[in-house]
């Protein structure tokens, strides 16, 4: 396995954000998501967290975009900390917040206690040392692992009821994003890399975003030897003979679509004869990355299919 696809797979099982798919290319993964088993550390020993026992938080560090962009929609204004993502660092809203990352660098601990916050959102897997280690401190810390829209929902009243804010806006959008799902949708695979080739099954963010959406994920049940939850690795033959209906391939900035019609097998599909290959963005699909983000996937996915 190619050390880009490794970082890309770690970026994104980090967010689920992390969750099968925490490596991408460079340019485009940044510490969005949950990281994978390999990048948790052995003395990790976060405190089990009982979301009904979290207090009250005034000053909040949120370490990735999609926390950053669930505490400022909940109370920006309790907001403090940011990390270094360009889903953020391009938002007007954080303009005069902190930022304590940069890239899939490790959050700066010194400037985030100078913050005095009361709370800190990190993805699990990908920032288990550094929560640890401010746990230590005393400092209360939140473990996001959104691998599903139920996973998504629970963090969101969770991180509602720590900032005393209403979840229910945020609640009827996502309600407003998954409606009115295809009745039939059809058979796809999802391709998020070529060497090797990989596809998400039932267990991971895109997957569950493809069953919200009654799509028909030819690797759904599929179990393999993919080091990444949530992820498989798929022969050329075993594409040929899923032969999809449609493929969607992950822009993830090196232009995975042209690798793969390089690729002898890619003239074979029906999907490939019938131009039924889409093209998704990674924050999203594979990376939920902020709320712009899912809610564009939702609209591709009803448009498209």
């Amino acid at each position: 396995m190619t050390k880009k696809v490794r970082v890309f797979l770690r970026m994104a099982a980090a967010v689920g954000g992390f969750a099968l798919f925490g490596c991408a290319p460079t340019a485009q993964l940044e510490n969005e998501t949950v990281a994978t088993p390999a990048e948790v550390t052995e003395d990790a020993n976060l405190p089990a967290q009982d979301e009904a026992a979290i207090a009250p938080a005034n000053r909040v560090v949120a370490l990735t975009s999609l926390s950053a962009d669930l505490a400022a929609t909940l109370d920006v204004d309790k907001l403090v900390g940011i990390p270094g993502s360009r889903l953020v660092v391009q938002d007007s809203r954080f303009a005069e917040i902190t930022t304590v990352s940069e890239g899939r660098t490790e959050p700066d601990l010194e400037k985030i206690i100078d913050l005095q916050p009361d709370l800190v959102i990190g993805a699990k897997g990908f920032h288990d040392k550094a929560l640890q280690r401010l746990s230590d401190l005393g400092i209360s810390v939140l473990t996001a692992d959104i691998n599903s829209w139920e996973n998504l929902r629970s963090f969101t009243t969770t991180l509602a009821t720590a900032l005393e804010a209403d979840a229910d806006p945020l609640l009827e959008r996502y309600d407003a994003c998954l409606s009115q799902p295809q009745a039939d949708s059809p058979s796809a695979l999802v391709l998020v890399s070529r060497q090797p080739i990989l596809a998400p099954n039932k267990n991971s963010w895109a997957g569950d975003f493809l069953s919200q959406f009654n799509v028909q994920n030819l690797a759904a049940d599929l179990q393999g030897e993919s080091e990444f939850d949530g992820y498989v690795t798929l022969s050329a033959e075993k594409v040929i003979e899923a032969d999809p209906d449609s493929i969607m391939v992950v822009d993830t900035g090196e232009d995975l679509l042209s690798q793969l019609k390089a690729e002898p097998f890619w003239n074979q599909l029906k999907a490939t004869k019938e131009e039924a290959v889409l093209s998704f963005d990674y924050f999203g699909l594979v990376n939920p990355g902020s709320l712009a983000s899912i809610e564009a996937t939702c609209d591709q996915l009803k448009n498209e299919l």
